[in-house]
């Protein structure tokens, strides 16, 4: 059984651009050393302790260390909100959010629009919704056909939004990806989704899982290398909306 660590307190930390941030603190008891980590997806900062050391010494080493906190949070790409106007990669194609207050609530894809009815302060829920639905229905119908390629069985599909990863499969044939795969280049998502569905055959990362998703996905290294360059870009689409 796996003992979680419980968030105990956030704190405040000033950095050398002026900006104030909040450092997430916890104690693990799984914890050697003291962690401190950039979150590139989000750009929240983390901090894990072990359970001898205190929180204001932890802080202390926070302080210690603003300059590196500041350059990769300068990293973190700038968001892009679901609002009128915003551009999503939706599966390979550039769609515009298209917002007309007087239509009834809804979304639909109109061309290479996304027209959202309804109020303002429902569009971002409205979007990241109709988003999830794409999402499982491409990633369902590329699982479907690359299980059947390896004659194997699944359990089910779902889509999720996790920080660090971009898909699982458990030992019973339960797959599940992160929705924004679908906004991700199609060669990038047809990489994890066969990654994933090559684990029904081989619970592990040897010389024949990777046959198999060579077999399954043309230009896996392609897609491979997008998302260890570009994946964590793919968190910016509706950062801190909904």
């Amino acid at each position: 059984m796996t003992t979680r660590a419980k968030t105990q307190r956030r704190s405040c930390l000033s950095l050398p651009s002026g900006r104030e941030i909040e450092v997430s603190v916890r104690h693990s008891r799984r914890a050697r050393r003291i962690v401190l980590q950039v979150v590139q997806a989000n750009g929240t900062v983390e901090l894990v302790l072990p359970r001898r050391v205190s929180v204001s010494e932890g802080m202390s080493f926070v302080r210690s260390k603003v300059r590196w906190i500041q350059a990769r949070l300068d990293q973190v790409p700038e968001g892009v909100p679901f609002a009128d106007g915003a551009r999503l990669p939706v599966v390979g194609r550039t769609l515009t959010v298209r917002h007309y207050p007087l239509l009834p609530p809804g979304t639909r894809r109109e061309g290479r629009d996304l027209v959202v009815g309804g109020r303002a302060e429902d569009l971002p829920r409205a979007v990241m919704q109709w988003l999830r639905g794409v999402a499982q229905a491409e990633i369902a119908a590329r699982v479907e056909t690359m299980a059947a390629r390896l004659g194997k069985n699944f359990e089910r599909v779902s889509v999720r939004d996790p920080v660090t990863r971009w898909g699982s499969c458990s030992a019973k044939g339960s797959i599940s990806f992160s929705w924004r795969l679908v906004l991700a280049p199609v060669h990038a998502l047809d990489y994890v989704v066969a990654h994933e569905v090559a684990h029904l055959a081989e619970m592990n990362h040897g010389r024949r899982f990777w046959a198999h998703v060579d077999r399954l996905c043309n230009g896996s290294d392609t897609g491979r290398e997008w998302l260890r360059l570009h994946g964590a870009t793919l968190h910016r689409f509706g950062r801190g909306q909904v």
